[in-house]
């Protein structure tokens, strides 16, 4: 670290959990954010500033005047701009010393599998199952953990995956495949603004921990918030061993970093 580095770094550095040390993992980590909207925008922001060195932003959609009640990445005069451009603007200037690289495309197949690959960390920020699921395939067959959150109406939920764990169950733990899952979007349904800056921060703090090496992060748990009380339960969630998903991992010694609050 440089001595700007040090000064813009300082009150991490001064935490005992974190310091020099974890804070130079970070700065040394990758991270990919998949969705560039009201999650992605302040998990984003956050990353950013905390000084994760190489960020990967992956959105095919483009700004529209409606995402900007909640997608605080954007700016008015950005409407009709690909979000994935940006936003990679927008952490520029709030950190012009780190890496920010604009993904404008969907990730599919072998797409994923290669951004996933290049990634110590991922955020699924997405609104959709489909991607969910190719999110959650990719990173398990990689071993690369995964921090995945929703928000809709007043609900929130987050969780954290990872698959260097032999106890971390995955996204299809929880949510199987062809389950009849319903397909709910803000845009029928609308959501609470404030909500998503809650569950896109929570997942920038677990991405944080799990890239930094420090903290025990939320593995096993799913966090759920009801914005209308202001309450969070969290419920435990164990691996399913017939998981067609995660029950074939290799084993503990894979992936891109032993897992965080562990043994280096």
């Amino acid at each position: 670290m440089n001595d700007e580095q040090l000064l813009r770094y300082s009150r991490h550095i001064l935490l005992e959990d974190i310091g020099i040390e974890a804070q130079q993992r970070m700065l040394e980590a990758t991270a990919l954010i998949v969705g560039a909207g009201g999650l992605g925008s302040p998990a984003a922001l956050y990353l950013a500033a905390s000084g994760i060195g190489r960020i990967l932003l992956a959105d095919d959609d483009r700004v529209d005047l409606t995402n900007l009640q909640r997608q605080i990445l954007h700016r008015q005069d950005r409407v009709g701009e690909a979000k994935a451009e940006s936003g990679r603007r927008t952490m520029l200037e709030l950190n012009p010393g780190i890496e920010v690289e604009a993904i404008v495309r969907r990730l599919e197949d072998e797409a994923m599998r290669e951004t996933v690959a290049r990634a110590d960390v991922v955020l699924d920020c997405c609104d959709n199952f489909a991607t969910r699921q190719a999110v959650n395939r990719a990173c398990f067959a990689l071993g690369v953990p995964l921090v995945s959150g929703a928000a809709i109406r007043f609900d929130g939920q987050v969780a954290v995956y990872d698959p260097r764990r032999d106890d971390s169950p995955c996204y299809h733990c929880l949510f199987p495949e062809g389950q009849g899952m319903e397909e709910v979007r803000c845009a029928t349904m609308g959501v609470f603004a404030p909500l998503t800056g809650i569950v896109g921060t929570v997942q920038a703090a677990e991405a944080l921990k799990l890239a930094g090496g420090f903290g025990v992060p939320a593995v096993g748990r799913l966090l759920m918030i009801d914005a209308r009380t202001m309450e969070w339960h969290a419920v435990k969630v164990p691996r399913d061993p017939q998981c067609p998903v995660c029950s074939t991992r290799p084993g503990p010694a894979y992936g891109n970093r032993p897992p965080a609050g562990g043994a280096r």
